[in-house]
This record gives C-alpha cells, sequence and structure tokens, in this order.
C-alpha cells in the first residue's frame, strides 16, 4: 500500500528542527510534524517569512508549538551564531531535516567566498549538523535527514580541481555537485555513526521530493521554463514532494543509510519508497575525501 501523510505516526513530545520551513517541501514537512504533535523549529534565513509560517501552521495545528530560528546557510557566521542560539533554547533534538537549498541561480558566491549552490546546499548543511549533532546523539529514535535530488544524476561530479567554479560556471552541473556532495555526506555520516554502536541512537537517512512545484524552479534554465506548462504530467505539489523525507524521518520502520524517492516512473513523482542513488554516491573514497575538505573548508569537526 502507498505511504501517505496518514501513516505519519504521533510525534507527540518530540523536537524536529526543519531547515529552509518557511515554504515549499520544508514548510509542508513541518506543518505535516506540528499537526502529528511535535514541536517544530522553522530553522530560516528570513525571519519575517519564518513568522508568517509558524502562523500558518498553527492555523491548521492548534496548540502546536512552533518556534522561528533564523538561520543563513549561505554565512558559517550566522550558522555558528543559529546552532548557539539552538542549543541554549532547546536542550535536545529528535529531527534535524536539512531540507533548505538553491538551485540553478546566476553565478554567486557566499559570505565566506563559497559556489552558492555548493556552498549552501552543501557546506551549509555540513556546518550546521556538525554543531547541533551532539543535541541528537544518545536522544532514542533521533534522525538526521537531509534532503537530496535526482540531480544528483545529472552532470554531477565532485570538481576538486575546482569546487567553487571559479575557472567557469556551469549552473546545472554545480547544483548536481552540490546534491552528490548531500548524498557522500549522507552515506559518510552514517557510517560514522554506526562506528559509536547501533544501541546509541541516532541515524541518519536521506530523500527526494521528485520532481515538485516550488518556488526552487524560478531559476530553471529558459528551455525548461517553457515546459513549464507540461509539469503537471511529470510533477507533483510540494505536499506530494515532502512525503520522501517525512518518511524518512517517521517511518518506525526506516533504517539508517536509506535514501527515499517517489516510486514513479524515474522517481519524478509518486509514493515514497526506499530507492538506490547514483554508482558514485556510493564511492567511499569520495566519501571520505569530500569529508575532509568540507572541514578544511568550514574550519568545523564533527563529533562524530
Amino acid at each position: 500500500m502507498s505511504w501517505t501523510e496518514n501513516d505519519v505516526p504521533t510525534q507527540a513530545g518530540r523536537v524536529a528542527v526543519v531547515t529552509g520551513a518557511n515554504t515549499g517541501l520544508g514548510f509542508e514537512t513541518a506543518r505535516a510534524l506540528a499537526q502529528k504533535g511535535a514541536e517544530v523549529v522553522l530553522a530560516v534565513r528570513n525571519t519575517d517569512k519564518g513568522a508568517d509560517a509558524a502562523r500558518r501552521i498553527a492555523a491548521v495545528a492548534p496548540g502546536a508549538t512552533v518556534r522561528v530560528q533564523r538561520l543563513d546557510l549561505g554565512s558559517l557566521a550566522s550558522v555558528r551564531d543559529a546552532a548557539a542560539e539552538l542549543r541554549e533554547s532547546t536542550p535536545r533534538v529528535d529531527l534535524l531535516i536539512n531540507n533548505a537549498g538553491v538551485m540553478y541561480p546566476p553565478k554567486q558566491t557566499t559570505s565566506d567566498g563559497f559556489e552558492l549552490q555548493f556552498g549552501t546546499n552543501h557546506l551549509g548543511h555540513f556546518a550546521w549538523t556538525a554543531q547541533v549533532l551532539d543535541l541528537l546523539l544518545d536522544v532514542p529514535g533521533s534522525r538526521v535527514v537531509t534532503v537530496a535530488s535526482i540531480a544528483h544524476r545529472i552532470r554531477a561530479a565532485i570538481h576538486f580541481d575546482d569546487l567553487q567554479w571559479e575557472r567557469s560556471y556551469e549552473r546545472v552541473a554545480a547544483y548536481g555537485q552540490s546534491k552528490l556532495s548531500n548524498l557522500l555526506f549522507h552515506y559518510e555520516l552514517q557510517r560514522r555513526l554506526e562506528a559509536r554502536g547501533a544501541e546509541r541512537g541516532t541515524v541518519a537517512l536521506a530523500a527526494h521530493p521528485g520532481i515538485a512545484d516550488t518556488e526552487l524552479v524560478r531559476n530553471l534554465p529558459a528551455v525548461l521554463q517553457k515546459a513549464q506548462a507540461f509539469a503537471p504530467l511529470f510533477s507533483h505539489d510540494a505536499e506530494h514532494g515532502a512525503l520522501p523525507q517525512l518518511r524518512a524521518a517517521t517511518d518506525p520502520g526506516a533504517l539508517g543509510g536509506q535514501y527515499y524517492g517517489p516510486d514513479g516512473l524515474g522517481e519524478r513523482r509518486g509514493a515514497p519508497k526506499v530507492v538506490a542513488s547514483s554508482e558514485q554516491s556510493y564511492d567511499l573514497d569520495l566519501q571520505r575525501r569530500l569529508w575532509s575538505v568540507s572541514e578544511e573548508l568550514t574550519g568545523i569537526a564533527f563529533p562524530v
């Protein structure tokens, strides 16, 4: 039987932190968790939009505790400050859902000089997870969910000789690099968590939404913008696109290291199920090398 939002078990007593939760997949994920009883922290760059999202969630989840936390993943200083604030306000976290991202922007850099997609989608979440992970460690049933994309298969490689695309910039390939990085990070994190001992609780999972109609499509290349009229034929809305990450976060049967995506043709839309990622995403040497480089670039080491 297809897994739906109705299959999310009660989240009463649990704390979930969702990045990029003011719109799209992040909003739908946060809303669903709040409706199931979780205390939800909306970790967002724009706190005004975050406050509006919190009000909309409160309207459909009466009595839910929804808080807004400023987090700009494009700034390591902001990531550091946000992590410190979260640690002061939240003694433990059950679910860390790394959902935020940018897709196909013109060439830009973060405040730290990283290419925007790699810097936000991967390095920002890498630094964020490193600095809040101890809030999850040893919390029974706690999970880190990394949101990837089918784009990790599209012109994707880790360009260690030019990670910041300084010699030339191709936004589709740069996005593919950032999403492949998400999966390499996910698998290496799970292996490190396993090394602590399965009985200690925290696991890492990943998910992708297929092709979801969200604000991310605003920077699509012109040829794809023209195809938007046909989007309903091969995509689904944000509510359905959020189901794979919701299942990864809440399904009692989900296992560390699993990757969830839609079950339809090409994994573009459909009900969430366990799927496979690309061959290079499983490359242990690539995983370890990217982890080491990411620690060097961010200046942040993981507690595992």
